[in-house]
């Protein structure tokens, strides 16, 4: 039986209401994987009233997403989209630049793409 790496890196620090989130996926993500992450990012924002979230996704090593883990993130999104400022996808795949397009429809702060991690880690400064 072949193992293949699957998952997610977080890293959440605060300031104040702010929040910097930076989180790396690997591989194809699946419900398990929300199942884990999901509670730790909801124990994080919990009690802060309107907190403001810039997140780094490292979406380099991405691969896709499980039907259910889709249906995971897409209720996440829902869930706390009103909470992100800003949100900087770093990529090296045609599909995620599209991906962060749909991805604007459901965040209310802003949402780019980038294909270097350090000019998306800049703009998350500005």
């Amino acid at each position: 039986m072949k193992k293949t790496r699957h998952g997610f890196s977080i890293g959440i620090e605060r300031f104040g209401d702010d929040f910097f989130l930076s989180l790396k996926v690997v591989g194809k993500l699946t419900h398990e994987d929300y199942n884990k992450i999901n509670p730790m990012l909801d124990s994080a924002l919990e009690g802060v009233k309107d907190p403001k979230l810039k997140v780094f996704v490292d979406g380099s090593e991405l691969e896709g997403w499980e039907l259910r883990a889709a249906w995971d993130d897409f209720k996440f999104t829902l869930k706390h989209g009103s909470e992100f400022e800003r949100v900087a996808i770093y990529g090296n795949k045609k599909w995620q630049k599209y991906g962060s397009k749909i991805a604007s429809w459901f965040i209310s702060g802003e949402i780019k793409y980038f294909e270097k991690a350090h000019d998306a880690l800049a703009w998350l400064q500005k």
